[in-house]
């Protein structure tokens, strides 16, 4: 009789997780914006004692064209855990990859040789959209019964409503919609939950006619794109309250709850306020019997000289921060934001989460600045700081430079390259580490967007004890 047990890679508490081994090959999403070559899933080597540390070890190329690989996450995680998960013994071992604009999704195999992952499975437009009624798929979390798949666009592919499809465990196929009763949420991003709390979250962006061809001025403007949360009940699907951020502040993205699944709250980024170009972190919370919502964080544009800013932006004669990414240590304490405009990451303890303190920051990268990585001091670099993946332990944190291909091409026209850094992070600062920098031609022409790490990482897992 074969005893069954837990994928080793799942952890029932955070502490668990921070106390595991360290990841030794990290997972990147990369695409060809001339869409002429396909995308690709990179494999870079982290293990700092391997002599190919820092390098691209493995690739995994995409059978079509113009998928544009964005986020993509684990088949499953710790969540498997907890009590009433019907599939405690399934495997972390399958990425599931969604392209944003062809609306495929792959499943790509990564157990028997990790640096050659495989594909094994390709859902298709047409079962996106007539078993879940959705398109432009973005967003992959592993669930208790099932992967949460969110996305931008209805059926039809351009408008809405956007929302959540929930795909089987085991075969992968599109169950169907999630919600059962969406209420007033139309625009769709991120979803995350408090699981312990059967509460999901999610957050607005645009759908994918607002967003494909880059920022539309005039929707911007006119404060048309997202600008509220929404709150669900996450066992009878159902939508509990909406907390309108107010409408200045455009674009509510990434969606980072506290770890400890006995806290009930989270944070928020907002990539810009039309009123002053100011991005802005908030906080979500419980206020008695309902949801609130709080700015804890205030990042302000940086004067610049208008010759010197990309025509989007000219009028304004400053830089917007643009936070495109935050992302929050396992332990709760470590909050980080990326500026992808100013080309600033920074750091904030939120052991008090309602009064963050600035705890450090770099720059690499940026609109204005182009400030060069330490490993090359004579190569200016565009992009910035974008999407931000950090440790189970909390002690590296690994950031790549391109947004999504038309804003990069708003903002950056010149272009942005392809750089990915990683950085070591302790409780008395952080630091470029200038042995990781893989860039240029180490990416093969393409750019790398989101990074997903062997055995879990700060953003893929949920966990049922304190």
């Amino acid at each position: 009789m074969a005893l069954w047990t837990p994928d080793p890679t799942f952890y029932a508490s955070p502490r668990d997780a921070a106390s595991a081994p360290a990841e030794r090959l990290a997972y990147v999403a990369a695409f060809d914006r001339a869409a002429e070559k396909p995308d690709a899933i990179a494999v870079l080597d982290v293990d700092t004692d391997s002599p190919t540390y820092g390098s691209v070890v493995g690739w995994t190329d995409l059978p079509f064209l113009g998928d544009e690989l964005h986020h993509f996450g684990w088949n499953a995680c710790s969540s498997a855990l907890c009590p009433g998960s019907p599939h405690p013994h399934v495997e972390r071992r399958h990425l599931i990859v969604p392209g944003l604009r062809s609306s495929r999704v792959y499943v790509i195999d990564t157990k028997d040789d990790p640096v050659a992952p495989k594909i094994i499975k390709v859902i298709e437009p047409d079962e996106l959209a007539e078993r879940a009624g959705y398109s432009r798929p973005h967003t992959v979390h592993c669930g208790p019964e099932g992967l949460y798949l969110t996305a931008l666009g209805g059926a039809n592919g351009e408008d809405g409503p956007g929302g959540i499809a929930l795909l089987d465990h085991t075969s992968f196929d599109v169950v169907g919609r999630w919600e059962v009763e969406r209420g007033p949420q139309y625009l769709a991003y991120d979803a995350w939950w408090h699981l312990a709390h059967d509460v999901l979250v999610t957050s607005e962006w645009g759908t994918p006619s607002m967003v494909e061809d880059g920022v539309v001025a005039e929707l911007l403007l006119s404060r048309k794109y997202g600008h509220s949360l929404h709150f669900f009940d996450l066992r009878t699907r159902k939508h509990v309250q909406t907390v309108d951020l107010g409408d200045q502040h455009q674009m509510v993205l990434e969606l980072r709850p506290a770890h400890d699944p006995t806290k009930l709250y989270g944070f928020a980024g907002v990539v810009v306020s039309v009123e002053d170009l100011s991005a802005s972190v908030w906080l979500w919370h419980r206020d008695g019997d309902s949801w609130a919502a709080r700015k804890v964080i205030t990042i302000p544009a940086e004067p610049a000289d208008p010759e010197s800013l990309p025509p989007v932006i000219q009028p304004f004669g400053a830089v917007p921060p643009l936070i495109t990414d935050i992302d929050l240590s396992v332990d709760d304490q470590w909050l980080y934001v990326s500026c992808w405009g100013t080309g600033e990451l920074k750091r904030y303890d939120v052991s008090d989460p309602f009064n963050p303190v600035e705890a450090g920051s770099v720059r690499v990268g940026g609109i204005v600045d182009r400030t060069p990585h330490p490993a090359a001091p004579d190569q200016p670099l565009a992009g910035g700081p974008q999407m931000v993946e950090v440790s189970r332990d909390g002690k590296r944190v690994y950031i790549t430079n391109s947004l999504y291909g038309s804003w990069d091409d708003q903002f950056y026209p010149d272009g942005v390259g392809a750089w990915m850094a990683k950085l070591d992070s302790t409780p008395d600062g952080f630091a470029f580490d200038e042995r990781f920098f893989p860039n240029g031609d180490a990416f093969r022409g393409l750019r790398p967007h989101q990074t997903r790490l062997q055995g879990g990482d700060a953003s893929s897992d949920s966990y049922c004890y304190p």
